[in-house]
């Protein structure tokens, strides 16, 4: 047929390719109680309004973030979001809009996006960044093939405080480029482990702060070494109102920043999209992947946008590409750089520091209880807790009373500790909410 480039010769060549038998064997990670032999048995149609309340029945089986005590980060964090934001998002210039090949008549989008690189520049400490990436993971993954791109080498050192799905996307996409990484057991302290194993074949080091516990990491020394052995430090992180606190990875001695803008005027969306920020030092700038935006002057004078270095495979360089990514999360950008502008400086630091002392009480008083012990020596929003009975159970029994009190670690890694969970506190929390937790929490644990 016209429209099937591929017959059985072809497809049985690209299974082979990969390691497997048949098309079904690609399903063999969904669990068999999953899957489904036979088609659902769906009407073929039904008025909107019947529709409508079907829906929303299906959906009151949830538990709508928002109208519970919510206590969830692990990469994605519930925040506050202007209704300014999505109401400048939805005008039909930003949200229809694609790709700005056309700097004559795309020099709105241009601009917003100039603007947003700008803002992640200042926000990251570096001096260079793109007009963003899919997500903070792919954005991470992106970074450790850049770097053996730069150093010409192939060993990446991923710190045991990397988030485990950030982990993974790496592992995923560094395994086809020839790229040999080298993952810590996650541990809430011991990033600073990374040092020992830096040497001359080492191409990057990744390392997040505040890591996926919570913990606040010096970059400072590890990005020492790393340059004495002509090795890049990749800096990562999760929460970007952090940044509103914490010492820019860029002014500790980072050469790749990336990490994921949601917290700022992006929503949780189900799990996305979100949006991967991803800065870097000047000298860099030509190994960077996805689209960078510049800053010129037209015929007239007058100040105009651009698309610039616009490396990808299906510009220019073809093969010679940075990276094949063909499209960025241009709407998220938006919504990131409006929430940014309305807050200002003084405002992400007010938000951060509200962030920060919401977590402050809740981590007192969980302290307090009995069968819990916080481990952290430091943190932002966010902090790992030692439970006397399973993460898991316990999330599950508060989940079942309205609380969403956290996430389990071994919900992110399947080798992890089954008795750490993370609990987040970011400016929604107010004070009941910090008294409900707390006293399900201590029925749960006696």
């Amino acid at each position: 047929m016209r429209y099937l480039p591929l017959d059985n010769k072809d497809r049985s060549q690209m299974l082979g390719a990969i390691g497997v038998k048949d098309i079904e064997d690609l399903f063999e990670c969904i669990p068999k109680q999953a899957r489904s032999s036979e088609l659902f048995d769906l009407p073929c149609h039904k008025p909107e309004s019947e529709v409508e309340k079907y829906m929303i029945r299906l959906s009151d089986k949830s538990i709508n973030a928002s109208s519970v005590p919510f206590f969830c980060g692990a990469g994605a964090y519930k925040h506050h979001v202007p209704s300014s934001v999505d109401h400048l998002i939805q005008r039909s210039e930003f949200l229809t809009a694609y790709t700005p090949y056309q700097p004559e008549i795309s020099q709105g989008t241009l601009q917003v996006l100039f603007e947003f690189q700008s803002q992640v520049a200042i926000l990251t400490g570096m001096e260079v960044a793109n007009a963003s990436m899919y997500d903070g993971s792919t954005a991470c993954a992106e970074a450790v093939v850049m770097a053996k791109r730069v150093t010409k080498k192939h060993k990446a050192i991923i710190a045991p405080g990397l988030h485990p799905h950030y982990s993974l996307a790496t592992k995923t996409l560094a395994s086809s480029v020839d790229i040999d990484v080298c993952v810590l057991d996650s541990e809430i302290s011991s990033d600073y482990e990374v040092i020992d194993l830096i040497n001359d074949e080492t191409a990057c080091i990744v390392v997040q702060s505040p890591n996926v516990f919570g913990e606040i990491v010096d970059l400072t020394p590890i990005a020492e070494k790393a340059h004495q052995h002509k090795a890049l430090l990749i800096a990562v992180f999760t929460e970007p109102v952090a940044l509103g606190l914490i010492k820019p990875p860029g002014e500790q001695g980072a050469d790749i920043v990336v990490g994921e803008g949601q917290g700022i005027g992006v929503g949780l969306n189900f799990g996305g999209p979100h949006v991967g920020l991803f800065a870097c030092n000047k000298k860099l700038v030509r190994q960077m992947p996805g689209r960078i935006c510049g800053e010129t002057i037209d015929a007239d004078g007058n100040r105009a946008f651009v698309l610039t270095l616009s490396t990808r495979e299906q510009h220019i360089r073809r093969d010679k590409a940075t990276s094949n990514i063909c499209t960025n999360s241009g709407l998220c950008c938006l919504a990131f750089s409006i929430h940014m502008s309305l807050l200002g400086g003084k405002g992400l630091r007010k938000l951060a520091i509200l962030n920060h002392e919401k977590a402050n009480l809740l981590a007192a008083r969980i302290d307090k209880i009995n069968g819990a012990k916080v481990l952290n020596s430091s943190f932002f929003n966010e902090f790992a807790v030692e439970l006397d009975k399973c993460a898991e159970d316990v999330v599950d029994s508060l989940a079942s009373k309205n609380i969403l009190g956290g996430v389990p670690f071994s919900r992110l890694n399947k080798a992890g500790a089954k008795d750490i969970l993370l609990i987040c506190a970011t400016e929604i929390v107010d004070q009941h909410d910090i008294d409900t937790l707390c006293s399900a929490l201590e029925e749960e644990l006696r």
